[in-house]
């Protein structure tokens, strides 16, 4: 047996979570130790009672790691572990990180950028409107998305991430081959096919339940840089996103709402309690700092360096109609460029987002 069909045989047991396996890799050695161990010896492990042990010492009644790789392959769906350099880093900064995961899709090395985007599922036209807006602006200067892919908040994030050609990844409470929500699948689809990963810790097979989702979204707070909640009532399991989030050291932002209504009473509850209060993507990003990635017209991205980034050409042609230090009125760089004035507005706009220009009073721009 090889170690990754080891680690995953221990991952396909029941009732045996990412913290109780890793003591007993760190008393066993690797996982192969684990799985040789008998049950007494299992029992001495911190966590590990009777009933556990039994499970672990007669794994082969309860795990096919064989057979579960083989459908992995026939899926499309690759598995990594703590091992492989394609493990979140983030991840790896939380005590109860997952042992393995099951990536539909692919992770990318810019994908520690990020932002996770969570919400109600329940949501209103005010909050989707939000969500969009805010994910479009962070998924265009470079963010990559995270969320769950759940009904509501989540879908209005991963699809405006799309929209704004940007990557984004799915986080779910299921298996990958039992995908909830079920009306998600073309849009999970549509993520995997080149557009980031969908994720799952869990096995191929495995129905949602009540543990699973807030399994899930520690998934969601620990992997990205920041948190933001757009919409979500008192009672939201977005909270506790929210505030596991702020126990690994990530700042949370969260949208104001209208005061007279339930749906934002978690986000003014955030407030209240020190979250970044945000009403456009500038806010994030000048909390973040340097935006993470300069991105070209063929939709892909390199870290940032000191040199000018490849833009789309009329991002180019305002950016080289201005000089270092001089402030611009709209008008003269429209003459300046030849472009129209909805293409200019549209492209400082996104130059701003890049962190390439400044806005001042008046309607005026300096390059940065």
């Amino acid at each position: 047996m090889s170690p990754r069909e080891a680690i995953l045989a221990l991952n396909l047991l029941p009732s045996i979570g990412p913290v109780r396996i890793s003591r007993l890799i760190e008393s066993f050695g690797d996982a192969e130790g684990v799985l040789r161990a008998s049950a007494d010896r299992l029992k001495r492990v911190d966590g590990i009672g009777p009933e556990t042990a039994k499970i672990i010492s007669a794994w082969e009644d309860h795990a096919d790691p064989t057979k579960e790789l083989a459908e992995a392959e026939e899926r499309g769906i690759s598995i990594i572990t703590r091992e492989d350099a394609s493990y979140p880093k983030h991840l790896l900064q939380a005590y109860d990180s997952p042992i393995l995961l099951y990536v539909w899709g692919e992770i990318l090395p810019r994908d520690k950028h990020a932002i996770s985007v969570v919400g109600s599922r329940r949501t209103t036209t005010y909050g989707v409107n939000a969500t969009k807006k805010l994910t479009y602006q962070l998924a265009h200067a470079g963010f990559t998305i995270v969320s769950g892919l759940a009904r509501g908040i989540d879908t209005a994030a991963h699809e405006s991430a799309l929209a704004a050609k940007g990557r984004t990844i799915a986080v779910v409470g299921s298996g990958l081959a039992r995908l909830y929500p079920p009306e998600n699948l073309a849009l999970a689809e549509k993520i995997a096919d080149g557009n980031g990963a969908v994720i799952s810790e869990f096995p191929l097979h495995k129905a949602p339940d009540k543990q699973t989702f807030p399994m899930r979204n520690r998934i969601v707070a620990a992997w990205s840089q920041a948190v933001l909640v757009t919409e979500c009532p008192a009672w939201s399991g977005s909270l506790i996103t929210a505030n596991l989030a702020s126990e690994y050291g990530k700042p949370i932002f969260a949208v104001p709402g209208p005061i007279d209504k339930p749906s934002s009473a978690g986000c003014h509850q955030l407030i209240r309690d020190g979250a970044t209060l945000v009403s456009d993507a500038s806010h994030i990003i000048d909390d973040m700092g340097e935006l993470p990635f300069s991105y070209n017209n063929t939709e892909s991205f390199a870290e940032k360096t000191e040199a000018t980034p490849e833009l789309p050409p009329e991002e180019a042609a305002v950016l080289d109609a201005m000089e270092q230090g001089s402030e611009y009125a709209v008008d003269s760089l429209i003459q300046a460029s030849g472009l129209p004035s909805s293409a200019v507005t549209a492209a400082l706009f996104k130059l701003e987002l890049r962190r390439l220009v400044r806005p001042l009073p008046g309607f005026r721009f300096i390059r940065r």
